[in-house]
């Protein structure tokens, strides 16, 4: 008679560890956008351009909030790569999941930022600057192996059917280092030290912004030739904003730290392009926001749901609020003001809605199931005869 008990492997199945493994298998890259999305509701409310009473207190526990999440993901998605290879080298395999592979870097970035913006009031100036270090190298190295090796991946190995706004996350991960590497300018020795920094994040300006003007094309053919995106992948549209509202963040950012850094002629010409360029892009932001809102609200009535995707409401938007808010310093115009604080109301409710959704289906564990069963055959059809 087969015995009762559990065999030993069974036993080991049900162990924490074991159940804690499993959870983490199907974890992808694409969870790097909560702590993105976390990071800039605290980088953006630091600096908008209005004094709201306990608002930056409250930004510095959004960042740290956002530090916890990146310390949490970083580790759950270790363990990914040490217990699960086959779905990691899958996700890497996988075109609707390998260009989420920049979003790890966009984390780092964002946080670490964030350290200097605001966390230095809970930590410190010198443990903010030491974080940021780490965190800014870290995530531009990524970024750059990002946008190098996923584009590599979807010419040589991946079978892709159409474009997607999701190409653009590698290649705007060299732009997010651009934007909040002049951060770093002024800790650094005055001289060389500063001005290759300052240069080299210029530079990394231009490899996001041409590598954006090949993909944007693209993606709005798909969409012209071939129809809307399917329902949970609609939300994906709004991070065409990202290269978008962070290039304009980034002149801004050039233009405030060149002066006393560069020469004359080149400071006097980063303060010039940072409206010449910031104004026309912040208006085609404006457009393809109306458009990309436009198809939500349609994908919503034909019943779209929540998906992780309803992460890219954040970041992209963050960045449009980041960059309309240097623009309202360079130009002085109220309008700008009043587009950064009322992106920025957007920004807030929608953290709010995806962070509820997805802090609910982690206690169900249904953002972390595997895809279900398929079944062997086809099910037996029954029926009434006579």
């Amino acid at each position: 008679m087969a015995s009762l008990a559990p065999s030993l492997p069974a036993l080991r199945a049900t162990t924490p560890g074991a159940r804690a493994t499993r959870s983490v298998r199907h974890l992808g890259p694409n969870w790097y956008a909560s702590v993105m999305g976390t990071a800039i509701v605290a980088n953006a409310g630091a600096t908008l351009p209005v004094d709201v009473p306990g608002l930056r207190t409250a930004c510095a526990a959004v960042w740290a909030l956002s530090l916890a999440m990146l310390l949490a993901l970083v580790s759950a998605r270790a363990v990914h790569w040490a217990r699960h290879r086959d779905r990691a080298r899958a996700h890497l395999m996988d075109p609707a999941m390998a260009p989420f592979y920049g979003c790890l870097s966009m984390a780092l970035l964002a946080v670490g930022g964030g350290a200097v913006i605001v966390g230095r009031d809970w930590i410190g100036l010198p443990a903010a600057v030491a974080v940021d270090t780490v965190l800014f190298t870290a995530g531009t190295v990524i970024g750059l192996v990002a946008a190098v090796a996923v584009p590599y991946l979807m010419v040589v190995h991946h079978r892709i059917e159409g474009a997607s706004p999701v190409w653009l996350l590698p290649v705007v991960a060299p732009m997010v280092s651009a934007a909040l590497g002049p951060l770093l300018v002024s800790h650094l020795p005055a001289g060389q030290a500063q001005q290759t920094l300052l240069i080299g994040c210029y530079a990394l300006f231009g490899v996001s912004l041409l590598a954006t003007l090949v993909m944007l094309p693209l993606v709005f053919g798909r969409l012209v030739t071939s129809g809307p995106l399917p329902l949970a992948l609609t939300p994906t549209l709004f991070l065409v904003l990202g290269p978008l509202g962070q290039s304009t963040t980034a002149a801004n950012k050039f233009a405030d730290t060149a002066a006393g850094v560069l020469p004359a002629p080149y400071a006097h010409g980063f303060a010039a392009f940072a409206v010449l360029y910031g104004v026309p892009v912040m208006g085609f932001a404006l457009l393809w926001l109306a458009l990309a809102g436009a198809m939500v609200l349609r994908a919503r009535r034909r019943g779209m749901g929540f998906a992780m995707t309803f992460w890219a409401f954040t970041f992209p938007v963050g960045t449009c609020v980041t960059g309309a808010e240097g623009l309202a310093q360079h130009t002085g115009l109220a309008v700008f003001r009043w587009l950064a604080i009322g992106l920025y109301v957007f920004l807030v409710a929608a953290w709010l809605v995806a962070g509820f959704h997805t802090l609910r289906g982690l206690v169900s564990g249904a953002l972390l199931a595997g895809p279900g069963p398929v079944p062997a055959g086809p099910r037996p059809v029954t029926a009434r005869t006579r």
